[in-house]
């Protein structure tokens, strides 16, 4: 097995995500592409994500923007309707969407994992934030308040007593492919390739990668090559030239000084 084909049994793909995520698309979509490269979920808390992708734990993430982006590159993905989550015979229950207004009666709990930077959430303060959303889900269930979160997290906190409804002037959250500019590889490309719909045949991951590379160093080889080749084919045809000159004007000369001795 040659070094190439060592490191190529040897890759693997490892890819962080946040809760509420669903990044299991674009996993099968890999497995179809690249049996031969293992990819790896490692699921991380929202504020963990951009820790995980510096510390090399992940090659790349979907996390929650905002992210520092002299460290990090980032694709937006999507953003996140934000919602209210209430029991499921709630006054809220009655409308389509609502308000922040329409929630200033309401305890609305603010756990400590919240991803939406509030710089003040609407109604009124818990006596004690949660630690997690998944608390605070348990809370309403238990009827101490409301939680307004990104739609993805109320799906993955579902419970059959609780129901949510669209908060049309709350903050949102946006989600994105993010990786480490420093760590960026073959691998990571073919990623985005998935993420961003390419075909087999439009991938420029791994594969294209390599073989234009490879390509470059040809086209580099010929034209320093090429150069070279031409001047010694323009110096042969110099020389050849020359050396013509040299017996044609040795026969003239020949010639005259034969005429002269005849005489």
């Amino acid at each position: 097995m040659t070094g190439s084909d060592a490191s190529d049994a040897a890759a693997s793909f490892r890819l962080a995500y946040i809760p509420g995520a669903t990044p299991a698309k674009w996993v099968r979509i890999w497995n179809e592409r690249l049996p031969d490269v293992p990819l790896t979920l490692v699921q991380v808390p929202a504020a963990e994500a951009c820790e995980t992708l510096r510390g090399g734990a992940a090659d790349a993430g979907i996390v929650r923007l905002p992210v520092d982006r002299t460290l990090f590159n980032a694709i937006p993905l999507y953003t996140e309707t934000t919602v209210v989550v209430v029991p499921k015979d709630h006054v809220v229950t009655a409308v389509d969407e609502v308000s922040l207004a329409d929630l200033d009666d309401e305890v609305v709990l603010h756990p400590l994992d919240d991803v939406l930077g509030w710089d003040r959430p609407p109604g009124e303060p818990a006596f004690e934030r949660p630690a997690t959303t998944g608390d605070a889900v348990e809370l309403v269930a238990a009827g101490v308040g409301v939680l307004v979160v990104p739609q993805s997290l109320a799906r993955l906190h579902h419970r059959r007593d609780l129901t949510y409804r669209p908060v049309v002037d709350a903050p949102q959250s946006s989600v994105a492919l993010a990786w480490l500019e420093e760590a960026y590889t073959d691998l990571v490309e073919e990623f985005i390739g998935i993420v961003r719909g390419r075909t087999v045949n439009s991938t420029r991951g791994r594969a294209r990668a390599q073989a234009q590379r490879k390509e470059q160093r040809a086209e580099s080889k010929d034209s320093r090559r090429k150069p070279a080749a031409a001047g010694r084919s323009a110096g042969k045809g110099r020389s050849a030239k020359a050396a013509a000159r040299g017996r044609r004007g040795a026969g003239v000369r020949g010639g005259r000084r034969g005429r002269r001795g005849r005489r």
